[in-house]
């Protein structure tokens, strides 16, 4: 006997299909369903607490995507054979899919809420992550959990100038652009991607069609959700009686005093931050113990509101920012480079309170990131790591591992840097960035992408543009019409505002994207307008940029590994590892370098590293005696292997040997060859053929000895 769900369809302007099923798989959870896209299928679960929880003051959401591997027939890697901790992809995709949820649960939902997502089967070449966010808000739109979605997330790339929405892996390999885009029925609300180097107008293009492609899947989800009944009664989120009295004391005592704050325009965080807690704090300590016991949270609740509201006004009013900037001002730059004497590249960024230290290593293939997924396998030759420590912000914090912002942020560097490096036949290295930030106060991961640029260019890597990266900011009161669009936002203009839009790129396109919009009705006007503003301050950032290096060092640094390549026939591979490894071992003991080699298609490609350009040449030599092809009429120095009673078998080159038969040893007659030759001697010898039936080397000693004179016949 088998269980009927309720099912709703729809599909993509290609005509593959889309479905969405509930009412079969895990009914105990407050919202399931099951995705699918041809064999590709995704069950997503909400669950939320009955019970809210006490002392939260922001909304208690978990989202977790993970893969299985049996979902595209693998097992998982490692010694215990199970799924374990998240990957760096499953992060990644968790997070694009929170983005775009979190702004839409009630303001005062502190329900603990968990979002589960499992790939129970897969394509290998159908990318998952572009159906998780469907998914999720499908799961959703079927529970009681109120959500002021639905919303859905698409990838679009552009392939061969068309624009497609969810294409294959395969197909991305082509693409020049590929961006995920999640939004509801009337607005976008989260946008990330990579780009190659393409125009403001080209990005915004591709938003909007994949804005018409989710239309239709939160359309899909507004019709399963009507066939469930489950959905139809949604629960009240905590209410909080507003204390009018209190609120109006508060204002009384604090409004002006916070106002005159906010317009010293202090460019200090710190200082602004414990003046403002100064000034709330007093008001706490002019009540009563027992109004401080009950009243306390709420006191510092509503100041904070009091005090984003004040902010807010006197942007949109004064066209002025915290730290007194214009709305389009960039804050002061200063950047230094070749820091650390014995780093392959290093360079200190600092841009107003935020400041990154970034080192770059260059590596062998052996230093190459493996990557083994249910569904993305392969190696990584550019690596990207981003660390954000306590102390960066003047907070003592746990260390922990690392975190998923961490991974998200280096993720976005290294997407934004990773289009300007250089091809792989020129450049023989692995490449590690890493981003530690030593102050923070906004935008530390395009401080990243400008200090990678900078350490790049300090380690000689020929990168073929210089890339920075600025965060961009809104501020708009719906009610007036007023907007205020903020280049390099501040860390209290992030939290504060309606938007927080990183664009990165050169000076003639955009490498890179990620935008997370808080407010409903965006337009794109106004999006447009923050690209366009974004695009001069990204320039003015690589002209400031460019006083401390503006292109690439010439040379790398005198300890940096060398590396050479060499493409050799795939049929010499074997030869030049030789039995067990024995060859390759050799070559790199006895020459001091490291030695990998790769097949691709017909051919072998060798890369040899060493500190110096000596050893290197040595091994080269040594891998042309390999792979030389004995040429016939040609002279070589040989050695002696073996000897029997008809010759002597001499090898020319390493793994070749020819005989050396016993009539032409010597031009006078031969009778035993162990009176002449000895095992391991050397000796040159001449190429004088090839047996035509098995292709084995003759060779002539006699040929290089002088002739002796013909005795006169009597």
């Amino acid at each position: 006997m088998t269980q009927n769900g309720i099912e709703k369809s729809f599909s993509l302007k290609d005509g593959r299909t889309i479905s969405i099923e509930t009412g079969r798989l895990a009914k105990q959870a407050d919202g399931a369903v099951v995705i699918r896209m041809g064999n590709t299928m995704i069950l997503a679960t909400v669950v939320a607490n009955k019970e809210a929880r006490e002392g939260f003051d922001f909304l208690p959401l978990t989202v977790e995507y993970k893969e299985k591997y049996a979902a595209t027939g693998k097992f998982p890697g490692g010694f215990f054979k199970r799924e374990a901790r998240p990957s760096e992809a499953e992060i990644l995709t968790s997070r694009l899919v929170d983005r775009a949820l979190r702004p839409l649960f009630p303001d005062n939902w502190r329900f603990e809420t968990q979002v589960l997502l499992s790939l129970i089967s897969g394509e290998l070449d159908t990318p998952p992550d572009a159906l998780a966010a469907l998914a999720a808000s499908s799961a959703l739109a079927v529970s009681d959990i109120p959500f002021a979605g639905p919303i859905s997330e698409v990838r679009v790339a552009r392939i061969n100038g068309e624009i497609k929405v969810n294409p294959s892996y395969t197909e991305l390999e082509e693409a020049d652009l590929d961006l995920m885009v999640a939004a509801t029925i009337d607005n976008i609300n989260m946008v990330e991607g990579e780009m190659k180097e393409v125009s403001e107008a080209e990005m915004l293009e591709a938003v909007k069609v994949a804005h018409e492609a989710i239309k239709v899947q939160c359309q899909a989800q507004i019709e399963l959700a009507e066939m469930v009944e489950k959905s139809k009664v949604k629960r009240e989120a905590e209410t909080i009686e507003a204390d009018e009295d209190l609120e109006k004391k508060i204002k009384n005592a604090t409004y002006d005093k916070v106002a005159a704050l906010v317009k010293t325009f202090n460019n200090n965080k710190h200082e602004r931050s414990d003046l403002g807690k100064a000034i709330r704090d007093e008001f706490i300590e002019s009540m009563t113990e027992e109004e401080q016991e009950e009243k306390t949270s709420y006191v510092k609740n509503f100041f904070h509101d009091m005090h984003k509201e004040i902010v807010r006004n006197v942007v949109l009013d004064d066209r002025t920012r915290l730290d007194g900037r214009k709305l389009d001002e960039i804050r002061p730059i200063w950047s230094e480079i070749d820091y650390l004497p014995s780093v392959h590249g290093s360079a200190i960024f600092t841009r107003g309170e935020t400041q990154s230290l970034v080192t770059t290593t260059l590596g062998t293939k052996m230093d190459e990131q493996i990557l083994d997924g249910a569904v993305i396998q392969g190696k990584s030759k550019f690596l990207l790591h981003y660390n954000f420590p306590g102390f960066s912000t003047g907070e003592a914090k746990r260390i922990m591992g690392t975190s998923r912002r961490e991974v998200g942020h280096g993720n976005l560097a290294m997407r934004a840097l990773k289009g300007m490096l250089p091809n792989s036949d020129e450049n023989p290295y692995t490449i590690r960035i890493v981003s530690d930030i030593l102050e923070s106060n906004g935008s530390s991961s395009m401080a990243t992408v400008c200090g990678g640029t900078l350490s790049l260019m300090d380690a000689g890597v020929k990168i073929k543009k210089p890339v920075s990266g600025i965060a961009m900011g809104l501020i708009s009161d719906s009610d007036s019409g007023k907007y205020a669009i903020l280049s390099d936002i501040l860390g209290d203009e992030d939290h504060l505002g309606d938007m927080d839009f990183k664009v990165c790129g050169t000076r003639d396109g955009i490498t890179a994207c990620q935008m997370d919009i808080k407010v409903d009705g965006l337009s794109y006007d106004i999006l447009s307008e923050a690209l366009e503003q974004a695009r001069r301050g990204r320039l003015h950032i690589l002209d400031e940029m460019a006083k401390t290096i503006a292109e690439p060092r010439e040379d790398y640094k005198p300890f940096v590994p060398r590396i050479e390549q060499m493409i050799v026939p795939k049929e010499f591979i074997g030869a030049i590892i030789g039995p067990g490894g024995k060859v390759i071992q050799d070559i790199q003991a006895t020459t001091n370098t490291t030695i990998t080699i790769e097949e691709e298609g017909e051919f072998g490609h060798v890369a040899i590293s060493s500190a110096d350009k000596e050893s290197i040449e040595a091994a080269k030599d040594r891998i042309k005696s390999i792979i030389a092809v004995p040429e016939v009429g040609e002279i070589y120095k040989g050695k002696v292997k073996t000897i029997t009673n008809f010759g002597a078998f001499i090898e020319i080159m390493p793994g070749k040997d020819g005989l050396l038969h016993i009539s032409e040893i010597d031009w006078k007659r031969t009778e035993d060859v162990e009176k002449v030759l000895k095992v391991g001697e050397e000796l040159e010898v001449k190429l004088i053929g090839l047996d035509p039936k098995t292709g084995k080397l003759k060779l002539s000693r006699k040929v290089l000895l002088p002739r002796p004179e013909e005795k006169p016949k009597n």
